[in-house]
This record gives C-alpha cells, structure tokens and sequence, in this order.
C-alpha cells in the first residue's frame, strides 16, 4: 500500500507535511534520476523505495535505475566498500579495470536526461565519465569514508571531483574535496511495513511462524551479515549476559544483490551460536519488512554492535517501537543514541554485556528510554524531514543558486 502525504500529518511533528508542499512550489515540475546497485537489500533501497513515490506526489519527475554489473564486479564493489570503511582486502589493477568497463556498459544503457542525477554509493559512480552533464550531478555517500584506504579513495576522488556537490551522512564521514558538500541525514518511514503500528495478536502470530518462544526477554539485532556489524561480537555479549540473566538471542538478516560476502559471515555467526537453542539466528528475505517490524515491538533490548556504520537506521527503527538500544560507538549510532537518554552506545563486548544486564535489572529505565527514544526520533530521524532536505538541496542546485 502506497502512503500519501496527508496520511504523516498523524504521526510527523504539526506543520511537516504543510512545510513540504510549501517547498515543493520551487522545484515543481523538474526531474530528478536516482542510480543505485539494488533496488532490495539495505537502507538505500529502502528510503528510495518511500522517497521517490513522495517526490513524484509533489510533482516532481523521479525515476530511479540501477547499475548492473557480473559477479565479479559485485566483488570489486564490496571490497570497495570495506576499503572505504578502513579495511584494505587487496585491490588489483585488473579489479580497478573492471570496475571502469562495467561502469562503461552501464552507461550505454542508461539515459541521463534530468535537472538533477542523484548517484548513490561507490558502485556506480564512474558513470559521470560516461553521461550527459546537462544536469547536475551529485555523488550520495551513504557510507563512512573517515578513514579509507588511501589507494581506494585516490581512485574514487577522481570521479568524485567531476560531480557539482557531494551529500554525507555525518560531517565525519566526509572527505576534503573542493565541490560544494552537505549533510543530510538518512531517515526511516513510520508508515511503512516495517515501521507501522502492530498490535499484539499480530506481534505474537508472526513471532509463532517464525518459531521464537516468548517465555523470557529476547535481545535483537537486525543487520545484514556483514562483520563491521560484528554479529560474532554480539553472541560474544550475550554469552557474557546468560551468565546472570535467562534471555533469548535473535540475530536477523537478509542477503543483498551487491554483497557476495553475506554467506561467509552467516556460516560464521552459526558456527559461533553452536546448538545453543536460546539463540536464534534468522536468514529472512528482503521484503520480510512487517517480520522484522514484530521482532523489534518484542524484543525487549535491541543492540547494533557495529564497529564500522554508515547511518545504521536499525536503530532509528527500534527507537521508533519505544525500545532502548545497545549500538556500538560507531557512525550514525552515535547521532541517534543519545547517551544515558534514549540508549548507550559501547566499544566493547564485555560494554555491551554491562548495558544490557543494566537494563535487564531496571526494566523501568529501559522503558522510559525507549518512551523518549521515540520521540527523538519524530523530531529528527522521520521521512518527512529527509525530503525537505532534498526539496532544498533540489532547488539550491537547479536554480542556479
């Protein structure tokens, strides 16, 4: 089901929805491209999902493409990725080739004909080489280039330098380039599948299918399996927390078109939980969005122990359900997670067992964080936000300011 504006006015803080009708008057009418690697799997797919439906209900003209590429381009791409994020897998010559010629194919089929193409990520941004400049370019970095292997990032800045602005999700993540930066925050939906109000019965039906008792506390984590997000580290934590506390483990995750490793990272992370039968590890698909929407109103404690994060909006999601969270000091947690407020964030296993056991012991905290919690994130981290930001980003460049 498709939400219409009108629909936020419920949920979003008063005057939200009228601020964007307000804004939209400047762009009406122009067009917008948006060019990422998959259309399921992961948090640009997601907000591209919700967003590009909402800017055409403003009457802006937004299409959305993907970049298509073999296996072995995939596995360039992702060892772009942890490259970027500060862990150098070894990239050859021949990789760095491939990478071009695929980009090149890609731009063969591609029409670039828009006010404003918005490429998302490291995969498909060699296609400004290759495209028509008539509109303006913008390079969307979802992901922490802080720290990144050196060779990588010379490679990628110089198609980076080619774009008329770069977007980052956090000051920190940014690079210094000499094209105009801005900073927008990456938000979640709260009419979606995945984020919409439940009630218990259906809470409790989808936690039945998915064979999960409710007979004691559950700790959650809903990542893709990736080890920057550190699932081992996390069953690490809950050993620590079992010691003390009976709890149950879920790990969740789903595969991504344009991450070849998930399948190494999820025979390692059942490898760790061993038979024990508190933990439950759950591969589910893409669109498994109200699943993973009742997993969050159950658990009672959700942790995102990344140690590298671009935004990390599993947090904003459970924050959005009213439930305190454990994330690691990483990234956007730390921009969602106000500490001692609304959540901790940690550095460590035997932090994250601390916490956790913290608010097992003092349920009463952990509900009035999670109260709070929810409406940090109304006010900063909702749908409605991010799109004024583009709204304003949109007529900044396109008019010529």
């Amino acid at each position: 089901m498709t939400n219409s504006l009108e629909d936020y006015r419920k949920v979003t803080p008063p005057g939200s929805v009228d601020l964007l009708y307000h804004m939209s008057e400047k762009v009406k009418g122009k067009s917008l491209l948006n060019i990422n690697s998959t259309r399921s799997g992961g948090g640009v797919a997601e907000i591209l999902n919700r967003l590009v439906p909402m800017l055409n209900e403003l009457e802006i003209k937004v299409g959305w493409e993907i970049i298509q590429g073999s296996e072995g381009f995939f596995k360039v791409t992702k060892a772009f990725h942890n490259a970027l994020q500060g862990r150098d897998p070894g990239i050859s010559d021949r990789m760095y080739q491939l990478y071009i010629e695929e980009n090149r194919e890609n731009a063969k089929r591609l029409t670039f004909d828009a006010d404003m193409i918005l490429v998302h990520d490291p995969q498909p941004a060699a296609l400004i080489d290759y495209g028509d400049r008539a509109g303006k370019w913008v390079w969307r970095c979802h992901i922490d280039i802080s720290q990144p292997a050196r060779r990588v990032w010379r490679f990628l800045k110089n198609y980076v330098l080619k774009y008329d602005a770069a977007i980052f999700s956090l000051p920190a993540f940014a690079q210094k380039l000499p094209i105009p930066k801005f900073l927008i925050y990456p938000s979640i939906d709260p009419l979606s599948d995945k984020n919409r109000e439940l009630s218990r019965r259906e809470v409790n039906k989808i936690l039945d299918r998915l064979g999960i008792p409710r007979d004691k506390p559950i700790l959650l984590q809903v990542s893709r399996f990736d080890r920057f997000k550190d699932p081992v580290g996390v069953i690490q934590a809950y050993r620590i927390v079992k010691k003390h506390n009976d709890c149950r483990l879920i790990l969740v995750g789903g595969g991504a078109a344009d991450d070849p490793e998930g399948d190494v990272v999820l025979q390692e992370v059942r490898e760790a939980a061993g038979k024990d039968p508190d933990i439950h590890v759950l591969l589910l698909p893409p669109d498994s969005n109200i699943e993973v929407n009742a997993l969050q109103r159950a658990a009672t404690i959700v942790l995102q122990k990344s140690l590298r994060e671009g935004f990390g909006l599993t947090v904003a999601e459970a924050m959005w359900k009213g439930k305190p969270v454990v994330g690691g000091f990483a990234g956007g947690i730390t921009v969602q997670i106000m500490y001692y407020h609304t959540g901790y964030t940690v550095s460590s296993v035997e932090g994250a067992a601390f916490r956790v056991r913290h608010l097992l012991n003092n349920p009463e905290i952990g509900r009035k964080m999670g109260s709070d919690a929810k409406e940090y994130i109304r006010r900063n981290f909702l749908i409605t936000r991010q799109l004024a930001d583009y709204l304003t980003l949109m007529a900044a460049l396109t008019n010529g300011r």
